[in-house]
């Protein structure tokens, strides 16, 4: 150990011995003590803060729940009003109407289709002739005069000029096996036979 001669030499001295003059083992203790305490602190700042923190988001909650009711409020608030001004323009524009007056204006229209109408089919037929002739007639006449000359136009025609056939084959075909004949007779006295046994 340094001498305590100096004043250099007793800082030196003091800094070399624990403080408070005690062993090291209290000064383990200090030191664990300490970081206890410490450890203490910072778990405490930790609740405060988390605490902090819930307060300041239930704020935030509960400012964006206000704001959103003060749009709802708003926007309720502009649709009756848009109401109001659309119920003031439609009783403006009723006002000058009455239901008996529609009324009238539309059987007044109805009159006035159904007058045109009489109109377009009186311009429509023929004025002096047609009127004394019976469709019936006139179509069976009709019908008359077509037959006629469809069978006028039967009559002009005239066949295809001749046609050359092609000749009959000057080889004999062949004739029909008889043993088939005799076969389809057997057959028909088996079938005789058998009908009558029946």
């Amino acid at each position: 150990m340094w001498k305590n001669h100096s004043p250099v030499g007793e800082v030196i001295g003091r800094g070399q011995q624990p403080a408070g003059g005690g062993s090291g083992a209290e000064l383990g203790d200090t030191v664990g003590t300490s970081a206890q305490v410490s450890a203490l602190q910072a778990l405490k700042r930790k609740k405060r803060y988390e605490k902090q923190l819930a307060q300041i988001d239930g704020t935030l909650s509960t400012i964006e729940f206000q704001r959103e009711a003060l749009e709802n409020a708003n926007t309720n608030t502009e649709v009756l009003k848009n109401m109001g001004y659309a119920a003031k323009a439609m009783k403006a524009a009723h006002d000058n109407m009455d239901i008996d007056k529609v009324d009238e204006l539309m059987q007044d229209i109805a009159d006035q289709q159904e007058l045109a109408e009489e109109i377009s089919t009186a311009i429509s037929k023929p004025v002096g002739f047609g009127e004394e002739f019976d469709e019936d007639e006139l179509m069976a006449e009709l019908e008359e005069l077509e037959q006629e000359e469809l069978d006028k136009n039967l009559l002009e025609i005239s066949g295809p000029e001749t046609v050359p056939l092609p000749s009959v084959p000057s080889i004999s075909l062949p004739s029909k096996p008889a043993k088939k004949k005799e076969e389809e007779d057997d057959d028909m006295k088996e079938l005789e036979t058998w009908a009558g046994t029946i």
